[in-house]
């Protein structure tokens, strides 16, 4: 069973809009075979490594984890999850990561209100500017960010790429195993390479999240900065495991009433 946590803070003001009762409401509950995976601990299978990060787009990764957590051989950790979203679009998603950027800080906590503090753009005028194709709106665009990911809130920054500057092959974007997707490369006390892909499955979309932890971007290049004779603590990959489960859960259950009611406004 998820153990309940006490809620953010919000505002007065924060109070007053219109998608506060998403905040209000309880969060949707993991599914137990997910909180299985956290409990029985690492995964014996490990994740793609982030040299072969395009077979991950075209779906030919099957061998690699898909859904878990852990170490790799070279000491950097991975999370890998998969999260069924009944009634979501390609469309709510490519919206959903540059709206909760820019405006109110409760755009970013209705997503995990247990977790997530603050995340704000440092582009908003790019990011709300009509001419920009929605899909491209988090392309070069840093979010700051307080999120509690296990040991309390930390400060993070994420720095969103265009994927080809992440290392990835836009060829593959649009097909069978990737409609779309957001990538960023996080600073912070432990330096992560991230993916969120999505394509349309059953009745909504599948949406699927890869993190190279240890990676950071140096000289234009998604890279190993772990020193060779470091390993990152198991805690890491768990905590960011636990976290990525709750939040995507409830991202799947608010999204498209979320959207229906927000979309024209950015």
């Amino acid at each position: 069973m998820q153990k309940t946590k006490k809620k953010v803070g919000v505002s007065k003001e924060e109070k007053q809009l219109s998608y506060y009762r998403f905040f209000e409401q309880d969060m949707a509950p993991v599914p137990e075979e997910k909180l299985a995976i956290l409990k029985h601990g690492q995964s014996e299978v490990k994740a793609v490594p982030i040299a072969q990060k395009n077979l991950f787009l075209t779906g030919e990764d099957a061998e690699y984890c898909q859904t878990g957590y852990g170490l790799m051989e070279d000491g950097t950790g991975f999370v890998c999850n998969a999260t069924y979203m009944p009634g979501v679009t390609s469309e709510m998603l490519d919206w959903w990561f540059p709206w909760h950027s820019v405006g109110s800080d409760l755009r970013y906590k209705i997503w995990d209100p247990e977790e997530h503090y603050f995340a704000r753009a440092d582009r908003a005028d790019y990011v709300c500017d009509p001419s920009v194709p929605v899909n491209q709106k988090t392309w070069g665009v840093s979010h700051y960010i307080i999120e509690d990911v296990g040991p309390g809130p930390d400060f993070l920054k994420l720095n969103f790429k265009r994927p080809k500057d992440f290392g990835y092959d836009e060829t593959n974007i649009g097909t069978t195993y990737c409609r779309s997707l957001v990538c960023a490369v996080g600073e912070g006390g432990c330096p992560a390479a991230m993916t969120h892909k999505w394509y349309p499955y059953e009745d909504g979309v599948m949406f699927c999240s890869r993190f190279w932890i240890g990676m950071g971007y140096v000289n234009g290049e998604v890279v190993k900065v772990l020193p060779d004779d470091a390993k990152v603590p198991e805690i890491v990959p768990r905590s960011l495991f636990a976290h990525n489960i709750k939040e995507f859960t409830n991202l799947a259950a608010i999204l498209p009433q979320v959207y229906a009611e927000n979309k024209d406004n950015f």
